[in-house]
Formats: structure tokens, C-alpha cells, sequence
């Protein structure tokens, strides 16, 4: 169902595909719009227990799309470097396609906690535990991960131990 990576050499393996998760403070998630057109539009997020999850307002075109239609893809780029003498950038990125829904309970908690202590970490835990318990006008949408890949630049493959030529 999913297409395999035509440069295999440049995949990520799993715990990197993780770790650049982990690294980056935003994403993009791209949906079925109004009228059909794609909508692509970045996020706050955590990657936790297999899943990424994100907040957002209870009404709006993203929880309009994402009710019409929860397939999604995840896009984050860990490192752009422009590098001009080879007219090109070296990078690191990840892709994930799966199913969007709103995230309830314990579940919602947990990554609710974890958004927080990803963007507001020096905050005190009174107010950062404060925010968590009162708000109650965001929703926490999780994307189910059915497939994902990180793939980086060339250049950064041939520096990983154990590569071998194509």
C-alpha cells in the first residue's frame, strides 16, 4: 500500500527515524481540505509511544478536515543544510502516514503532560499542572502511525558505520 524508498541507502533506521522526532519542535501535517484542496499546515508536537499527537481548537478547518477524512501525512525536517558549491542542501527528515483522532482520557493526559513539559519544561509544576487540568477548549489529536520513514542526504549516509556503496 505504501511506496518503498527509491533510495534505500538514505533511509533511517527506526531508532534515528525516533530520535528525529524527538529533536524537532514542529511538523506539518497535510489533510484533505475545504473543496478538496490539500491543506498542509505546521504543528506543535510529540512523538510518544508510537504516535504523534498535537493540540488544537475543538472547531476549525483542521478538525473540519480531519472529520471528513483522518488520513494524514507528517512531515519533519530535522536539518536543512544549504551547501551552494553542490547546489543542493544536505538534509534529514521524517514522513508518516496514518490515521488522525481525538485523543480521550488517560491518554489525552499523558500527552498533554508531555506536550507541556516539551514547550514550557521551565515553567514552575504548579502552573504548567494548572494548564493541564483547566484547559478544557483544546482537543489533543493523536495520528495513529500506519507507515513512516526518515530519510537523510547522501553525504550523511556515507557517514553512517557499516554503509556500503549502491
Amino acid at each position: 500500500m505504501f511506496r518503498e524508498m527509491k533510495r534505500s541507502r538514505q533511509s533511517l533506521p527506526k531508532e534515528e527515524i525516533s530520535a528525529v522526532l524527538d529533536r524537532c519542535t514542529n511538523g506539518v501535517m497535510a489533510c484533505l481540505g475545504d473543496e478538496g484542496y490539500p491543506y498542509a499546515v505546521p504543528l506543535n508536537y510529540v512523538y510518544l509511544d508510537g504516535r504523534i499527537y498535537f493540540h488544537t481548537a475543538k472547531a476549525g478547518h483542521k478538525m473540519d478536515a480531519l472529520d471528513r477524512n483522518p488520513k494524514v501525512s507528517f512531515a519533519a525536517v530535522d536539518e536543512d543544510t544549504i551547501v551552494s558549491a553542490e547546489y543542493t542542501s544536505y538534509f534529514r527528515s521524517v514522513i508518516a502516514f496514518g490515521r488522525a483522532r481525538v485523543a480521550e482520557g488517560d491518554e489525552r493526559r499523558k500527552a498533554f503532560e508531555v506536550l507541556v513539559e516539551k514547550y514550557s519544561g521551565d515553567r514552575p509544576e504548579e502552573e504548567k499542572r494548572k494548564t493541564i487540568d483547566d484547559c478544557e477548549r483544546a482537543h489533543i489529536v493523536a495520528i495513529d502511525v500506519e507507515h513512516i520513514t526518515g530519510k537523510e542526504a547522501a553525504e550523511y549516509a556515507d557517514e553512517r558505520p557499516g554503509q556500503v556503496e549502491e
